[in-house]
């Protein structure tokens, strides 16, 4: 198989990242089914892929005609065997916890073949370890999208040992059907952006925590100076403290103290200061 054979496919979780997912894959001419246990989220789900398109076309960068196909491609499932039926691409987009993401590899491996591209939206755990958990290791991929899906052009294209070439090489090439640039990377704690994007913000959030200056004035420093899009903190609060706290309590096991979380983004996340899906984080929303 190879991208352009792809006609169908399934979202797993139909949150921030994965209706996001949903939607690129539908503008690209791909009949997609958006899953999620909860009707409700489903429902969300389409209802922001609605809006963004619907924005899209106010600003003259979305065609309505284009809208209505996107829209007509779209199915929302709250049954898994429903949901993976017939699909030729499974794209995984559920909450950083690796047994949640292991125990759906393992159903999907039982309900699907060995044809079916298996795709996890993890930013950083192990991919090989959630290969592992299906009957078809060698099928899996990393494909790390970035907030907002629709808007970001950067997907990172993971390589388990156990993956394919034929699978990596299908991966690079429907992330450029989807519009957007994919970069290889293998599978090393926080593969290549998670990474480096983390220690930048943790510094961020220890230099405010420190007083060396104000959160506007730290980010400030970076898209000025350094000709960042956004600055460190205010993208921490787009991708959610406690997404970034996950990654970094992942990575300073893996890779040692330079990682450990500063103790602000705890007390943060404590509070509940999550950020934009929030309304607080570093910055009010």
């Amino acid at each position: 198989m190879n991208a352009a054979q792809i006609q169908t496919a399934a979202v797993i979780g139909a949150g921030t990242m994965g209706h996001g997912v949903a939607q690129v894959l539908a503008m690209c001419g791909i009949r997609t089914n958006l899953f999620d246990v909860d009707a409700d989220v489903v429902e969300r789900g389409l209802a922001k892929v609605a809006a963004n398109l619907e924005k899209g076309v106010e600003r003259g960068k979305v065609e309505a005609a284009v809208r209505d196909a996107t829209l007509g491609r779209l199915e929302g499932r709250s049954e898994l065997a429903a949901a993976v039926e017939g699909v030729e691409l499974v794209v995984e987009a559920v909450p950083e916890r690796l047994e949640l993401k292991r125990s759906i590899f393992g159903e999907l491996g039982e309900r699907l073949g060995p044809d079916v591209l298996l795709a996890t939206n993890t930013s950083s755990l192990p991919v090989e370890a959630i290969a592992a958990a299906t009957r078809h290791p060698e099928r899996v991929v990393g494909m790390h999208f970035f907030n907002p899906v629709h808007i970001m052009k950067l997907v990172e294209v993971v390589e388990a040992p156990t993956s394919t070439e034929e699978v990596v090489t299908t991966a690079l090439e429907l992330a450029t059907r989807m519009g957007k640039e994919p970069i290889r990377v293998t599978d090393s704690p926080g593969f290549a952006s998670s990474r480096l994007g983390l220690v930048i913000g943790l510094e961020a959030v220890r230099m405010l925590e420190s007083g060396v200056a104000s959160a506007e004035d730290i980010d400030k420093a970076m898209t000025l100076g350094y000709g960042f899009p956004m600055g460190p903190l205010r993208l921490t609060d787009l991708v959610g403290l406690d997404v970034r706290l996950s990654i970094a309590e992942y990575l300073a096991g893996e890779l040692g103290e330079r990682f450990a979380p500063p103790a602000l983004l705890r007390e943060m996340v404590g509070r509940g200061e999550l950020g934009k899906k929030a309304g607080r984080g570093f910055y009010e929303w």
